[in-house]
């Protein structure tokens, strides 16, 4: 899934990984992390996610990454905000008060940009990344966020073999071994899916389950 496969996603607004709502595990399980209220977090991958506005409202501040320009400009636009646009480094940073994307390749981020970070927030970084790609994402991951941090994950498993991604199926075994040399995981909640998901089963997958991991660093 490279940068022409998400730009030529955005450009015909093949979006249906876009959820219209904040979705329901970041609501029931952010506060278990135990976070100051102004604490910063990053979203990866973020695309024009409500959940951004969301962690924005409860006072974080909040660094989102996004590679599609069309996303980040959509997400402000549908807002009715005019954000502050610059270009810092690799990325084209756009930011209302304490709320910024960075424009850009994830690949291109680094510590200086979520030094101060004590939280990431993935519910649909991971599970767009081919396997070779998640490895890659996970790693960058662990090298620039601080030791201090947590984190909630979601991810998908289904039928690989019955349908292609994104979104990727992501078994148990592969999160925790991706995750397993620095951080700590506990799944908070386990949901299928498949109900009221066309495209699944379509597919002719009977289960779909979303799993939300609380990450810990250790």
């Amino acid at each position: 899934m490279h940068e022409a496969f998400w730009q030529e996603r955005w450009a015909r607004s093949q979006i249906g990984f876009h959820q219209e709502k904040v979705n329901g595990y970041l609501r029931r399980h952010w506060a278990g992390l135990g976070l100051p209220g102004d604490a910063a977090v990053l979203v990866p991958l973020c695309g024009k996610s409500l959940d951004l506005a969301w962690l924005a409202e409860q006072g974080h501040r909040v660094i989102g990454v996004e590679l599609a320009e069309r996303a980040v400009q959509d997400f402000f636009a549908e807002r009715d905000v005019q954000p502050e646009v610059s270009q810092q480094g690799a990325f084209k940073v756009y930011q209302a008060g304490e709320l910024q994307i960075l424009c850009g390749d994830f690949f291109a981020l680094g510590h200086e940009h979520v030094a101060n970070c004590q939280a990431f927030y993935d519910r649909a970084a991971l599970i767009a990344l081919p396997p070779e790609m998640r490895e890659r994402y996970v790693a960058h991951l662990q090298t620039i966020l601080p030791q201090a941090c947590q984190g909630l994950l979601v991810t998908l498993v289904y039928d690989q073999q019955r349908m292609d991604g994104p979104p990727f199926s992501v078994e148990d075994d592969e999160v925790r071994q991706h995750f397993a040399a620095g951080w700590s995981l506990r799944m908070v909640e386990e949901k299928d899916v498949l109900t009221g998901n066309p495209r699944f089963s379509d597919s002719g997958l009977t289960a779909v389950d979303e799993r939300v991991f609380h990450l810990t660093r250790r």
